[in-house]
């Protein structure tokens, strides 16, 4: 049995790494999903609002109940 030439093998090594890196990135995006931190970032903010708002509200009602 022959070897194969050395470009052909190495040609197919390259093709393996290269399926390899495809697959983990496959995986990871699928575990961790695409968002970016920025995404993240600006999620975390936008709920940090939100319960500083709600918050707000709260104590303003508070605030007009005990005024009566």
């Amino acid at each position: 049995m022959r070897r194969p030439p050395a470009a052909v093998q190495i040609l197919g090594s390259l093709l393996a790494a290269a399926a390899i890196v495809v697959i983990a990135i496959v995986v990871v995006t699928a575990h961790f999903g695409p968002t970016s931190s920025a995404e993240l970032e600006a999620r975390e903010e936008r709920l940090e609002l939100r319960q500083e708002m709600a918050e707000e509200r709260r104590e303003a009602l508070e605030e007009r109940r005990e005024g009566r």
